[in-house]
C-alpha cells in the first residue's frame, strides 16, 4: 500500500527511495533494473531494500547501458512499466541509439498502438573528482528529442513527485538527479498523496527586481545569491525552478518578467547552445520586451576539471550570480 502518513524527514535519497517503493507496491508490472541496483542497492544507496522487498521485479544487470535500455523497451512493449537506472548521465551515451531511435519513436512508427512507459533514472552534476567523463549535464541532448519528456527535481518534495509522475507516464521519461543532493539534511516530503502531471515552473522565492529562471542543483547557489542580492543589494530576485524541461514551461517565464522587467537564466551545463539559449529564444519570440538585455549563466565551453579549485572557476557559484545580477540591473538602459 502506498505510503498515507501527511510527511516523513527524508534524505533526498530517501525520497527517491519511497517514490520507487510506491509505484513498484500499487503496480505489478512494474519493473526495476540496472547496474547494481537490487542486492547493492545503488552504487549511492538509493535503491537500498527494494529487492528484498519486491523480489525478482528489482534486479542487477550486466554493465552494459545498450541492453539495459534496449531490455527496457522490449519490456515495455509486453506491457511492462520499465525503470531503469543508468548510473552516471555520461554513460546514457552508450544507450543514445535506444533511447532517442528506438524509445522515442515507438508511439510514432506504430501509429499510436504501442506505447514506451520507460523512466530512465540518471544522476549528473559536477563533483571534486568526478572529471570530464563522470560530470556532464546533458539534459540539453535528451529535452532535444520529440517523445521524450525530461524533469530535474532539485527539492526532497520533487524528487519524489516528479518520478512519481514519470513512472505514470506513456511515453519515456528521463529523470536526471543530482548526486551531490542525495545525502543531505532531511527535509519533510508529503507521501502517498495524488500523481501529479507533468509539466509547470515552481517559485521557489518570490520577487520584484529579476527573474531567474534555473534548474537542476545549481538552484540552491541560485537561492543563496538571491538572498544576498537582497540583503547588501537591495536586489529582489524572484528564483523559477523549471524543474521540467520537456514540456517547458515558458509561460510561467513570461509572467515573471511581466512582473520583474528582467531576466536571467542559470544552469551547471555548458552555455552553448544550451536550454538557457531556447528559453530567451522563447521569451524573444514572444515579443516580451525586458528592461535590459536577459543574461546566461553556466558553465563556460570547457571540459570539467578535476582538480576542485579549477572546478570552482568554471562551475558558477553563488559569488558569480551575484556579480552577474548586479550588473545586469546597475547596466545602462539600452536606448532605441
Amino acid at each position: 500500500m502506498p505510503d498515507i502518513a501527511d510527511s516523513k524527514q527524508l534524505t533526498y535519497a530517501e525520497s527517491v527511495n519511497r517514490a520507487l517503493r510506491r509505484a513498484l507496491d500499487e503496480d505489478p508490472t512494474t519493473l526495476l533494473f540496472g547496474e547494481d541496483v537490487a542486492i547493492p542497492g545503488g552504487v549511492f544507496g538509493v535503491t537500498k531494500g527494494l529487492h528484498k522487498l519486491f523480489g525478482d521485479r528489482v534486479f542487477d544487470t550486466p554493465i552494459s547501458e545498450s541492453a539495459i535500455l534496449g531490455g527496457a523497451v522490449g519490456a515495455a512493449l509486453v506491457g511492462r512499466r520499465p525503470i531503469v537506472e543508468i548510473m552516471w548521465a555520461d554513460f546514457a551515451l552508450v544507450a543514445f541509439d535506444q533511447i532517442a531511435n528506438q524509445a522515442a519513436n515507438v508511439r510514432y512508427i506504430n501509429r499510436g498502438t504501442l506505447n514506451a512507459p520507460i523512466t530512465i533514472r540518471t544522476q549528473q552534476g559536477s563533483g571534486p573528482g568526478a572529471c570530464a567523463q563522470h560530470s556532464q549535464n546533458l539534459e540539453t541532448l535528451f529535452a532535444h528529442i520529440p517523445g521524450i519528456e525530461v524533469c530535474m527535481p532539485a527539492t526532497h518534495q520533487d524528487a519524489y513527485d516528479l518520478l512519481l509522475t514519470s513512472i505514470h507516464r506513456n511515453d519515456p521519461t528521463i529523470v536526471i538527479e543530482n548526486r551531490n543532493l542525495y545525502h543531505g539534511p532531511k527535509q519533510p516530503v508529503r507521501l502517498g498523496g495524488s500523481v501529479q502531471p507533468p509539466g509547470g515552473a515552481a517559485i521557489r522565492r518570490p520577487g520584484s527586481d529579476v527573474t531567474i529562471a534555473t534548474w537542476g542543483a545549481i538552484q540552491h547557489s541560485v537561492l543563496a545569491a538571491a538572498g544576498t542580492l537582497e540583503r547588501e543589494h537591495a536586489i529582489s530576485v524572484e528564483v523559477l525552478d523549471m524543474r521540467w524541461l520537456r514540456p517547458f514551461d515558458i509561460d510561467s517565464v513570461a509572467n515573471s518578467i511581466e512582473r520583474t522587467g528582467h531576466l536571467a537564466v542559470v544552469h551547471e551545463a555548458h552555455q552553448f547552445a544550451g536550454l538557457g539559449a531556447e528559453l530567451v529564444a522563447s521569451v524573444a519570440e514572444r515579443g516580451i520586451i525586458t528592461r535590459r538585455p536577459p543574461v546566461r549563466i553556466a558553465t563556460p565551453d570547457v571540459r570539467i576539471p578535476a582538480a576542485p579549485t579549477l572546478l570552482s572557476a568554471v562551475i558558477p557559484g553563488a559569488d558569480t550570480i551575484v556579480e552577474r545580477i548586479r550588473s545586469l540591473v546597475s547596466s545602462p538602459v539600452p536606448t532605441a
